[in-house]
């Protein structure tokens, strides 16, 4: 595929376009070197920002912003770098990720989205990657182009496309040795389940990408259900809930979980037999996880933030 033809794809995509603002998230790696280029062609070098972490954990770091300071330049984008302190213990990778997105609210604003350079090779390392640490539905369905200001516009391009995209633009990047260390489960999977998956089936990525494709459609058609059984509502009776078949049951507790956390609530769904076993008379609280604790009142089931106390008597 062409530099063009990728263009092309991504106009077509949408989630960039003509004098639309947004904030690119930028490592100086291959793709959100590619993503960047794309973006000031599409949306406007006055419509595009950069945002680039240095979270100073490597001896390469500084080369890396160096590099991204060198392209913004030359691109004609404004570049924020930003050099967070590392806390001293716990998931470095679950911080920096956190760290990077927090930034990129809070440099984006109102008035911009945010734009990530995930691709499809990403995606499929994630969805693998989640189908092997978490038994939930959502581990299939990966990550979605769009969430909310947040827009993945390279998930349909592979990484050694966004390469070949930038050795055709003559763009130079950088490469993150630490990305293929073995202590990191995500490079397990690049270099050791991929490889496998291809050695059974020479389309196993494609058909991964196409089975989730497939599945974030049928998602659409179970959250109507979702929606016509609560009608908007923030509780359900539990008299119903337990009548309902038991793959919606959990669908609808999720929700309610998720609506009360404001973000995914992970797991809930699986404590579904819990919540349904609450007694409908008097009151009952159940801890769930994620945040939140489950609360059956007078007959009537919804969800309270962990941290709050609870309200009935």
């Amino acid at each position: 595929m062409s530099a063009e033809e990728i263009e092309a794809g991504v106009r077509a995509g949408g989630l960039l376009a003509p004098d639309r603002p947004v904030l690119v998230m930028l490592s100086g790696g291959r793709d959100s070197t590619c993503l960047l280029d794309l973006a000031v062609r599409i949306a406007g070098a006055d419509a595009v920002s950069a945002l680039h972490v240095n979270y100073g954990l490597r001896t390469d770091s500084d080369a890396d912003e160096h590099q991204c300071r060198e392209l913004c330049a030359a691109l004609g984008v404004g570049l924020e770098a930003r050099t967070p302190r590392a806390p001293a213990h716990g998931n470095m990778h679950a911080w920096a990720r956190s760290e990077r997105y927090e930034l990129a609210d809070e440099l984006a604003g109102e008035e911009r989205e945010i734009a990530a350079g995930h691709t499809a090779t990403d995606q499929v390392e994630t969805i693998l990657y989640r189908l092997a640490s978490s038994p939930s539905r959502r581990a299939l369905l990966g990550m979605a182009a769009r969430e909310g200001r947040l827009v993945r516009p390279l998930l349909a391009i592979t990484r050694e496309q966004t390469a070949a995209y930038c050795r055709e633009r003559g763009l130079s990047w950088r490469e993150d040795s630490t990305n293929d260390a073995p202590a990191y489960a995500r490079a397990r999977v690049r270099n050791e389940l991929l490889p496998a998956l291809r050695g059974i089936h020479p389309a196993a990525e494609a058909n991964v990408l196409a089975l989730a494709t497939r599945l974030r459609e049928e998602a659409m058609v179970l959250d109507g259900l979702v929606d016509e059984v609560l009608g908007g509502a923030p509780e359900i009776e539990l008299a119903r809930l337990r009548a309902l078949p038991v793959g919606l049951a959990r669908l609808v507790v999720q929700r309610l979980a998720d609506n009360t956390a404001g973000r995914p609530a992970a797991g809930v769904a699986r404590r579904t037999e819990e919540v349904l076993a609450l007694r409908a008379t008097g009151s009952a609280a159940l801890d769930v996880g994620a945040g939140v604790r489950a609360v059956a009142e007078r007959g009537m089931l919804r969800f309270e933030p962990r941290s709050s106390a609870p309200t009935y008597t």
